[in-house]
């Protein structure tokens, strides 16, 4: 099928306003390029520190300088329950390769907070930052040169893109990411918001919320909404960084297992070593990212993202933009229906034909670009498979190429929307993202009078006062990254929900973000400038017309230009958003951190560095 229109423009205008700093990039990984092992340039008493707490055999053949040796990056700890599977990953890797000649040093930890536990906590202030800690992290781990190809293993919000940005300064090596899985289904997460929501009501006690909490996040492996952890892994597959058909194999199973050894093998055969040299650094390129924003639209995924990709791709040299976004969006069709836009979970959609059957639909109606490399070989319809295990050995089948469960997975023909899950908004008030793909019709187009808020705690609180009865948009300014590091501000979803069940017609605007389980209720986040840079956010006070409209495109603050120049900023005291928790270690990132819209990121572009 020929490719469409939009994704040939959208891939265009994106190699067009790269091709400066791709180029710097290139040559980098180009001159980094080792056809030997990387060890090889090593002085003696360098080599003698890197292998000295190695076996006999290891140290010998780390030191004939002849088989690859593999760098293990984890992000393992045992209190986020995605990253606990990897426990056990490091001696599957290393008996896997050892078998094959080869050797694996775990070459770093990074470090992986939990979302789930920092949610409405200070901690929060710190995840968005954490991504940048993450790829820094991932630098030192592999700074010491001595690995031919690495593993990366990491699953959840902030860590994936983390692990990329660093694994990207090491372009010259073929690079690998190996997931633990989801855990296995627990409570509908449609019984679990349900809740959430009585909790806030005060209709039930704490008892029985966590009762529910417990009974939905109950085991190892990672958690079975499509949130932002389950959209980090959609994106690995897609973009041809997962072993095909493996991205939502359940945790602690033996094809978990016989994939992460695969995964490992894989990087052997990538070496300059090996019979396909492909450094990730050239195998990802404008259209994996196309790839990655479709795949994204297409299912639904997280709004994180349209922070994340962009700073991803800057890390290797390719500028993406949120029109990029727009425009792909306004032409991709939403095929998934998971929790938060639907009632399945990733469990359901695996077992619906999952990515397999996801890809094959995009890719026949011209929807992805097939011509890519991927650590599967040349070509994303590698990623038609399925993976088994046969006599205890991993092997691949073609996958089914129709939906098995039409709720979960549709269709380009019949989808569950003709565009995408994200929206740009643009206005008097800054440019936004939306994510429209939970949103039924009547919450796409709210006008109404703005309730302004400095924290979470202050909605919440009025909304147990009874204060909040009314249709309104609540703008919460100061949640930027330049303020607070820019929280996800899901702690609001259980009120304003309720009171969207309650009738009332209600949104948000804010420059902080939105979680990833996120999408009920409409909400314009990310805002840019945000109000700490002087953002007309700032000078939004309680009843000013305020409209939201997700058909057009637009974010209005329905007041006039005169008057709008006129405001003055208002400034809350935010000192106590700058210690505790540790946040104080994180000031320098707050004062240096760029836009949402250019990937709330500390790292400046290739070839722009200072």
């Amino acid at each position: 099928m020929p490719k469409t229109d939009t994704l040939i423009e959208v891939t265009n205008n994106i190699i067009n306003r790269s091709k400066k700093s791709r180029a710097i990039y290139l040559q980098r990984i180009s001159d980094a390029h080792e056809a030997k092992v990387e060890r090889s340039h090593l002085g003696c008493s360098n080599l003698a520190h890197a292998i000295a707490p190695c076996s006999a055999h290891e140290k010998e053949s780390l030191a004939q300088n002849a088989k690859e040796n593999i760098a293990i990056v984890s992000a393992y700890n045992d209190m986020l329950s995605a990253h606990q599977p990897f426990v056990s990953f490091p001696p599957l890797i290393k008996r896997a390769l050892a078998f094959n000649g080869a050797t694996a040093q775990f070459a770093g930890g990074v470090p992986a907070m939990c979302d789930g536990v920092t949610q409405s906590q200070p901690g929060m202030e710190m995840s968005l930052f954490s991504r940048d800690n993450i790829a820094q992290s991932t630098a030192i781990a592999l700074s010491h040169n001595m690995f031919d190809g690495a593993i990366m293993l990491g699953v959840c919000d902030k860590i994936v893109p983390g692990m990329f940005i660093g694994a990207m300064k090491f372009g010259h090596l073929p690079i690998i990411f190996a997931p633990a899985g989801p855990m296995e289904s627990g409570i509908s997460n449609s019984e679990k918001a349900r809740i959430r929501q009585e909790y806030a009501q005060g209709k039930v006690g704490r008892e029985e919320l966590l009762q529910a909490e417990s009974a939905s996040y109950h085991s190892s492996g990672t958690c079975t909404f499509y949130g932002t952890a389950n959209s980090n892994q959609m994106l690995m597959e897609i973009m041809g960084l997962h072993l095909a058909g493996g991205t939502f194999v359940n945790a602690n199973t033996k094809l978990r297992d016989a994939l992460t050894e695969a995964a490992s093998l894989k990087l052997l055969e990538l070496s300059p070593l090996g019979t396909n040299y492909m450094p990730i650094g050239k195998m990802i390129d404008e259209k994996s990212f196309v790839n990655a924003i479709v795949g994204l639209l297409a299912t639904g995924g997280s709004s994180n993202h349209t922070i994340h990709l962009i700073a991803m791709a800057r890390s290797c040299g390719i500028h993406l933009t949120w029109d990029d976004f727009d425009k792909l969006s306004s032409a991709t069709p939403l095929l998934c229906r998971m929790y938060p836009n639907g009632s399945a979970d990733v469990n359901h959609f695996h077992s619906a034909g999952g990515m397999a059957v996801v890809i094959k639909e995009l890719l026949d109606a011209g929807m992805l670009h097939e011509d890519v490399n991927t650590v599967m070989g040349f070509g994303l319809s590698e990623y038609l498979q399925e993976a088994f295990l046969q006599e205890g050995k991993l092997v691949y089948k073609k996958a089914i190429e129709k939906s098995a469960d039409k709720e979960v997975i549709s269709s380009v023909k019949e989808p569950f929307d003709a565009q995408g899950g994200l929206k740009l908004l643009d206005g008097n008030i800054g440019r936004s993202v939306i994510k429209t793909s939970a949103l039924k019709a009547k919450d796409r187009v709210i006008k109404a009078p703005a309730k302004v808020f400095y924290t979470q705690e202050a909605l919440k609180e009025a909304f147990k006062k009874g204060e909040l009865n009314s249709d309104f948009i609540a703008v919460l300014p100061y949640q930027g990254p330049k303020s607070n590091g820019m929280p996800e501000l899901h702690g609001l979803m259980p009120s304003m929900g309720a009171l969207q069940d309650s009738g009332y017609h209600v949104a948000i605007v804010t420059d902080g973000r939105m979680s990833g389980a996120s999408g009920k209720v409409a909400s314009a986040i990310h805002l840019s400038p945000e109000a700490k840079d002087g953002g007309v956010i700032a000078k939004i006070v309680d009843g000013d017309m305020i409209t939201l409209n997700c058909d057009d495109g637009t974010l209005v603050l329905e007041i006039s230009d005169a008057e709008l120049e006129k405001r003055e900023i208002q400034t809350p005291d935010l000192s106590k958003n700058t210690y505790g928790v540790g946040r104080e270690l994180f000031s320098n990132m707050r004062r240096v951190v760029n836009s949402a819209q250019e990937g709330a990121t500390i790292f400046e572009v290739v070839g722009e560095e200072s």
